[in-house]
């Protein structure tokens, strides 16, 4: 696998398991990675505090601090981009690392193949957002309209924040920008999510299901993302017939 940013990409490994956490960073390593591993909850917080890194992978089941504490204290000062790992495959464990503003879910068992296309994913999904943001439109919009912020990479609702993940809004901002048109989970992964599209994968459904949640702790209900069975999701209004 090819890495995708510019120079050696530093991932941050959590991963208690001796075995798997020596064979992610010996093959990441070889990848091109240069890869920190920690096999303690606590002591990886602290690491992903102090130091930069281009992705997190973290475990849920973790000494010391399990993975969604950690997830929910790194969110509170920095946005590094995190990928759940679990053996657990349940589907409250997911939503709850979506919640707390995880980047993607990982279940074990996994190949190093699929680790990399999820790690690969993020960097371009990462590189495409520090792009310049095109220049705005010139209007205005009204006060009851959803208000897309580039630069910070949320909507906003009568100055109401939704509080969106990096994924989250790329995902909301592509369905807005293609109006009506339905888009198929298959274009949504290639494009947003920046990988194939599998039928196992839950990530999409994850990420939708974040958005409306957060839409409507807001008070919008102008539209909404509305699934279109067989063909995939639109942003429409909530009286619409799609």
């Amino acid at each position: 696998m090819t890495p995708i940013a510019v120079g050696h990409p530093r991932i941050l490994s959590i991963e208690d398991d001796l075995v798997l956490g020596a064979y992610v960073h010996e093959h990441l390593g070889r990848s091109g990675f240069q890869v920190t591993w920690c096999q303690n909850g606590q002591e990886g917080l602290a690491i992903a505090r102090e130091q930069a890194f281009d992705v997190v992978l973290m475990d849920i089941l973790l000494p010391g601090l399990d993975g969604l504490s950690v997830l929910t204290q790194l969110r509170q000062s920095h946005s590094t981009p995190v990928v759940l790992m679990s053996a657990l495959g349940a589907e409250a464990d997911r939503i709850s690392g979506f919640r707390l503003g995880a980047d993607d879910y990982l279940p074990k068992p996994f190949s190093m193949v699929e680790l990399g296309v999820r790690i690969e994913a993020i960097l371009r999904r990462v590189a495409l957002d520090r792009r310049p943001a095109p220049a705005p439109a010139t209007i205005t919009p009204s006060a009851d309209s959803l208000r897309f912020d580039d630069e910070r990479g949320d909507v906003f609702y009568a100055e109401h924040a939704a509080g969106l993940t990096r994924s989250e809004y790329r995902l909301l901002e592509t369905l807005n920008r293609n109006g009506d048109e339905v888009l198929s989970k298959a274009f949504l992964y290639q494009h947003v999510l920046q990988r194939g599209y599998a039928a196992h994968d839950r990530s999409l459904d994850m990420h939708i299901s974040q958005i409306r949640r957060k839409l409507k702790a807001i008070g919008y209900t102008e539209r909404e993302v509305r699934t279109v069975w067989g063909k995939g999701y639109v942003l429409s209004a909530v009286d619409e017939v799609v």
